[in-house]
């Protein structure tokens, strides 16, 4: 059975930093991608490739079970290189929770994960180098930080 790819991939719009593509997300937050429509009031929380406000983030969630179970996974796109980047962080975050946390501790554990320094492709201490490439300049590496 072959591995689960991105949507994202036949996407021509995608800015590309390194060979990582740089996708929209539904959010409020500011930041370089580009922002998608929020879902309608009383919707479910999973959401349909379909629709348009489906982002990476859903992608990455929808697909982190299934696709944690191969060995291979053959790279049709960039948008795969952050379906990649996107499972290691949710294998990171869940890794930093316990069973004896609450709620509250849980989410306090996720989201400094979210918020410390993390490696991006180029750094010694990013764990899959020899598949993504180095932002070209600094201001590259920025962007893949925000």
């Amino acid at each position: 059975m072959p591995a689960y790819h991105s949507v994202f991939n036949d996407d021509p719009n995608i800015r590309i930093i390194g060979n990582l593509a740089l996708l929209p997300l539904r959010t409020r937050t500011r930041g370089p991608a580009y922002t998608l429509p929020a879902l309608a009031a009383g919707s479910d929380l999973m959401v349909s490739p379909d629709s348009e406000s489906f982002d990476p983030l859903d992608e990455v969630l929808d697909l982190f079970r299934a696709n944690t179970f191969f060995r291979n996974f053959e790279i049709k796109g960039p948008a795969d290189r952050l379906l990649i980047y996107g499972i290691l962080f949710v294998t990171e975050a869940l890794g930093k929770i316990r069973p004896s946390m609450d709620r509250r501790e849980a989410e306090k554990a996720v989201t400094n994960v979210a918020l410390d320094q993390f490696a991006i492709p180029g750094e010694p201490a990013f764990p899959l180098n020899q598949n993504f490439e180095a932002p070209t300049d600094k201001n590259d590496a920025e962007t893949l930080r925000q």
